[in-house]
């Protein structure tokens, strides 16, 4: 355990340090920050010095002390304003510096976030939901960028205003000053206690807040499906319960701070009076002046906020530590997908894509192999389907092939190279994967269409629609091209989404084009005109079409039959048909006319 301890507080330190290497890139705003802090303090230390004299020159005036103790009080009470004023410049100084010092850590980490994001595999987003990163990129963001301005920064504050303060009051009575602190050490207690079990409730807090973002986006996401099955109660109330769960919570800290807010008050008012009643006597004995027991409770209100934000301040360590090392441990993550060293990019020639005794398995479960021995050439001008049941593998095979994930046996070569060791860019130029679920951007279809070339003319965004069938549908809208799509293209029928996601791909002329059921919500009439107005696209590059329609593919060069992660069977649509195997068992279920399947007594009539 001590241990374990040790390596956790040498972990939150290391994180610390790092945030504060980060503050130290902007100098001259630190260093700004950093010292009007400690001149607002030294100010806010010399109020209660002179607040003490200006009632003692007053207390002169009274008693007939005459018009030069009149001038001083007069004197007096102008420098108190100016003291006042300053103090309030290098606080604003102070807070504006400390805060822009946050704001630029924020920015920093932000892009750096948000850069790792789109960098980091299929394989991690595979395994972590989208909710949990959105709330690590922005409360535990939120909790790194504040650590400047509500940590170090109040460091220095307390030292100087609770350390100067302290020296102050038992320089001038040891025994009011004693009393005057007397409520330090429970304020100094009480306060890291209270802050570190809101921060215990807080991470507990951001769990269940997380889990109602995922409620939430999962509702919003499929908010057709929801109302399409009347399941509007339910998802009510799971919202309802996940925001109850969180709710309960936040009563319980509300509760944990007022009862120690309330406890610490107490505190400092019982020493509060015991001040007065100590002080008191010492007046009227004659052994300290009215001012200056006036300046011991002036101390004591300046150092009742200091001492009460201690707990703020272990909060803010603690709360950076937390969150910078959920936040760091993204930063740091190496992409298991990412060019190897001294990778050199793609270059196409005869554009002949290779498959050599190709195998994979997803890292969660490297025992279960999706794809074994996959051994296959496509040249340039050729068309390669590939077919067979849901889950033989045919999505993971399209997904090799731009390298979203790494094959775990064999190689793939485009013209000899191996695509493990070019640049993902130049990979990624030349394969393009146009995939069932076709995502959509809110923006205009001439945006979307246009996504991988934004400077494209307007003229070829119009060409690829109409190889997709697609621009006779978008001459017909209010806007034409420049009609916006709704969130993930849900005004778009799944057809019109898919067409869309095919025009997309074609403007880019990649050299290896792969459709992973991408037709499978197109009817088979505008699939055929699709395939027909793509012929002069696919002379001059490999076609890669994965479908579990046989009308998709019946008309490539070579058709893979896969079953488990292997080929069980390859050759021509009629090669195949010939054999009389799986191919020709799908073939005969999905083709033959309907009478004849009826009186051959394979399917029940209805």
């Amino acid at each position: 355990m001590a241990h374990v301890a040790a390596a956790e507080w040498g972990r939150g330190l290391g994180t610390l340090l790092r945030i504060i290497h980060m503050a130290l890139r902007h100098p001259w705003q630190v260093a700004i920050s950093i010292g009007a802090t400690l001149v607002a303090a030294t100010l806010q230390l010399t109020i209660p010095l002179l607040l003490g004299r200006a009632i003692d020159q007053t207390q002169g005036v009274v008693d007939g002390g005459g018009e030069a103790t009149d001038g001083a009080l007069l004197i007096t009470a102008l420098t108190l304003l100016a003291v006042s004023v300053l103090r309030g410049v290098f606080t604003l100084l102070q807070n504006y510096f400390a805060e822009s010092v946050g704001h630029h850590i924020g920015y920093e980490l932000r892009l750096a976030f948000y850069e790792k994001i789109q960098r980091l595999s299929f394989g991690f987003h595979d395994s972590v939901h989208s909710g949990d990163l959105i709330t690590i990129g922005m409360l535990d963001l939120e909790g790194v960028r504040i650590f400047f301005s509500t940590g170090l920064v109040r460091v220095v504050l307390l030292t100087m205003l609770i350390g100067i303060g302290a020296y102050l009051l038992l320089s001038t009575d040891v025994t009011l000053g004693l009393l005057s602190l007397s409520f330090v050490p429970f304020v100094a207690w009480r306060s890291p206690v209270m802050q570190l079990r809101l921060r215990a409730t807080w991470l507990e807090l951001q769990e269940r807040l997380s889990v109602l973002t995922r409620v939430m986006e999962e509702n919003l996401a499929g908010i057709r499906v929801v109302r399409a099955f009347a399941a509007q109660r339910h998802e009510m109330e799971k919202f309802d319960g996940a925001s109850k769960r969180a709710m309960s919570l936040a009563h319980r800290r509300i509760g944990i701070r007022v009862r120690n807010a309330s406890a610490m008050t107490f505190s400092f008012f019982a020493a509060m009076g015991l001040v007065l009643w100590v002080g008191g006597g010492k007046v009227m004995d004659g052994e300290i002046s009215v001012g200056t027991l006036a300046s011991f409770l002036t101390f004591m209100t300046i150092l009742q906020m200091p001492v009460r934000q201690l707990g703020l301040m272990v909060n803010s360590f603690s709360r950076a530590s937390t969150c910078g090392s959920r936040l760091f441990a993204i930063l740091d993550l190496d992409p298991a997908v990412r060019d190897v060293e001294g990778a050199k990019p793609l270059a196409v020639t005869d554009g002949v894509l290779r498959f050599d005794n190709v195998g994979f398995a997803y890292p969660e479960a490297p025992d279960r192999p999706i794809l074994k021995g996959i051994s296959f050439e496509a040249r340039r001008g050729e068309t390669i389907g590939i077919v067979g049941p849901p889950g033989a593998g045919k999505s993971t095979l399209a997904h090799l092939i731009p390298r979203f994930y790494d094959v775990t046996e064999g190689q793939i070569t485009i013209d000899g190279q191996d695509i493990g060791q070019v640049t993902l860019r130049s990979l990624r130029q030349t394969v393009a994967v146009v995939q069932q679920d076709s995502f959509l951007f809110t923006t205009s279809i001439e945006n979307n269409i246009a996504y991988g070339d934004p400077w494209a003319k307007e003229q070829r965004i119009e060409r690829a629609s109409e190889s997709a069938q697609l621009h006779n549908y978008v001459l017909g809208l209010p806007t034409g091209y420049g009609t916006i799509i709704g969130e993930r293209g849900v005004s778009l029928s799944g057809g019109q989404r898919q067409r869309l996601s095919i025009a997309r791909t074609l403007m880019l002329k990649p050299a290896v084009m792969v459709f992973d059921d991408s037709t499978a919500a197109i009817d088979a009439g505008t699939e055929q005109r699709i395939r027909g107005a793509m012929r002069r696209y696919v002379e001059d590059r490999v076609t890669i079409i994965m479908a579990h329609r046989l009308s998709s593919l019946m008309h490539a060069n070579k058709i893979l039959f896969l079953d488990r992660g292997e080929i069980v069977e390859q050759g021509t649509h009629e090669e195949l048909l010939a054999k009389g195997g799986r191919y020709r068992a799908l073939y005969d279920l999905q083709v033959r006319p309907g009478d004849e399947m009826l009186e051959s007594g394979k399917v029940p009539a209805l």
